[in-house]
């Protein structure tokens, strides 16, 4: 992998990580449908990948960084009784909605990881995530606004049916953001919550899968020289993703009707190009 392309699929990452269009599924899809002759296989390509997702996830921290610290003040019991409940139920939600695709991951991960590399299969599920972003938005459209609900309003069983929608993004070509998106909007909440939420819940599993990975990079670098070049994609990657975050936090605060369907039409855009031209 040259320096190029790390900073290509970084810039990648950071951008489509947030936008509800598969990141996973752009960087086994993309190096392909570019010619690259990365190995996908090799022992040190998902530790990289890993690694851009721990820049992401730094992003997101700082991005949200007023809404982690007042949940450390409040799990430590400061601030005033209210502040310190809610905090303390927030934390709840979002360990509840983490722990699907803790199991999950743990699991599955070898079964998965034969699929990471095979860029038909993640072209065929950009398509699968563009039908269910757009079937969200059509079911979510039957519901009165006076119904929709704010990210204040979630409940345990909330938190665990988004949980279960997250898992489904071990699929590459399935966003992490927009199965959690979808699983949001079919609970009744506003697009707004959703993607916040969204954010929050993606922060503690992209650490923790970087975590894992982190001893495997230091190793595939020593034996392949990638820990420079991953470290410097990761702070390219986590650049992009804050601007992304900033972009879609605006995005969604503005539109509630068919938000997600500019990203369904690219990602089943995108998909069937891809195909074709890897069937070719």
């Amino acid at each position: 992998m040259t320096h190029l392309q790390a900073i290509v699929l970084a810039v990648l990452q950071g951008a489509t990580e947030l936008f509800p269009v598969s990141s996973l599924g752009h960087a086994v899809v993309a190096p392909a449908v570019l010619g690259w002759h990365i190995d996908q296989h090799a022992p040190a390509f998902l530790p990289f990948l890993v690694m851009l997702h721990l820049g992401t996830a730094t992003a997101l921290l700082v991005y949200f960084w007023r809404d982690w610290w007042a949940l450390a003040i409040g799990i430590l019991g400061r601030g005033s009784a209210h502040q310190v409940a809610e905090s303390r139920r927030v934390f709840g939600l979002i360990v509840l909605a983490t722990l699907p695709a803790v199991l999950i991951g743990f699991v599955l991960e070898h079964p998965l990881r034969r699929l990471f590399g095979d860029p038909r299969v993640a072209a065929a599920f950009l398509i699968v995530n563009g039908l269910l972003l757009l079937g969200a938005e059509r079911l979510r459209g039957r519901r009165p606004p006076q119904t929709l609900r704010a990210l204040s309003t979630l409940t345990a069983r909330d938190a665990i049916v988004i949980g279960c929608w997250q898992c489904l993004a071990f699929i590459p070509g399935i966003s992490r953001s927009g199965a959690t998106m979808v699983g949001g909007l079919l609970r009744g909440v506003t697009h707004e919550g959703a993607a916040h939420f969204s954010f929050l819940i993606a922060t503690p599993v992209i650490v923790g899968a970087g975590v894992l990975e982190v001893p495997k990079l230091l190793h595939a670098g020593a034996t392949h020289g990638m820990w420079g070049i991953s470290v410097v994609a990761a702070i390219v990657a986590g650049g992009t993703a804050f601007a992304s975050t900033a972009f879609l936090m605006r995005y969604f605060r503005g539109h509630e009707a068919w938000a997600l369907a500019p990203f369904a039409y690219y990602c089943l855009a995108a998909g069937a190009v891809a195909l074709a031209l890897l069937a070719g």
